[in-house]
């Protein structure tokens, strides 16, 4: 891990949102590098000190007492009891259940079976985008100008993105961001679908072939691959829509 990772994560780390794999290389590097050590034990400090509870103030009663006469009423919980099901119910319900699963094998193979190499990847790039939904992580640069994106990569990566104007399709860009996914620094472009985001995470490589949509915590990821370069495009959109997005991205001009 280099320090330009170790900086993107350590925030992430103070708050466990890392993975096992991704603590373990941070740590490592915090015990080689000691510049970002004491990086990290800043921010461990200002922390530690923002939680103090001599910092918090008790609400003046004139203000909680505002507060009460305006908060609505919460509504008195039903107590009609639900009918309990009988054991034909039950039956009929799993006789559904088994037919559907033998009569589905297309469903079925829409899911992905867990546990390969390209599901890890996958699910670090979703979880780059859960990242990237906390304040102040969305965007190092903040553009709907693909000619201003793109040469913010330059001297970054060891790549150029692909970064593609798709304001007609329905599908502004936002601006890009440096990343990590499989323990190397990838770009991030980020469009929005009206109050949606979806990450595009971009690095030299190729995807497994034919991969299908991998689901995790209401999030799709569809990834794909061309011209030497690996896509995970991820967001909360609902997955026909996410495929358009894939379909303009593949489809549209690149940046010359």
């Amino acid at each position: 891990m280099t320090c330009d990772e170790t900086r993107l994560l350590l925030h992430a780390y103070l708050d466990d949102e890392l993975d096992a794999a991704q603590s373990a290389s941070l740590l490592a590097h915090l015990g080689a590098c000691n510049a970002c050590a004491a990086r990290y034990a800043d921010h461990a400090q200002l922390r530690t000190a923002l939680a103090q509870p001599a910092l918090y103030r008790r609400a003046p009663d004139a203000l909680r007492a505002r507060w009460r006469a305006t908060a609505p009423v919460a509504a008195p919980a039903s107590t009609t009891a639900r009918p309990r099901r009988g054991p034909l119910a039950f039956a009929l319900a799993a006789g559904f259940a088994g037919a559907l699963l033998l009569t589905s094998p297309a469903w079925i193979g829409s899911l992905r079976a867990p546990g390969t190499a390209d599901d890890a990847l996958v699910a670090q790039a979703v979880s780059g985008h859960l990242r990237s939904l906390q304040p102040q992580h969305l965007m190092d640069v903040a553009s709907t100008d693909r000619h201003t994106v793109k040469p913010w990569f330059e001297g970054r990566l060891d790549f150029s993105p692909e970064v593609k104007d798709l304001a007609g399709q329905g599908f502004p860009l936002a601006g890009g961001r440096l990343d990590v996914v499989g323990g190397r620094t990838v770009a991030a472009l980020v469009y929005r679908r009206h109050l949606h985001v979806i990450n595009v995470f971009q690095w030299p490589g190729e995807a497994a072939a034919d991969p299908q949509p991998y689901r995790q915590h209401g999030y799709t990821a569809i990834e794909w691959s061309g011209g030497g370069m690996r896509y995970v495009a991820v967001s909360d959109l609902n997955e026909a829509e996410l495929r358009q997005f894939v379909r303009e991205y593949r489809e549209g001009a690149p940046l010359r």
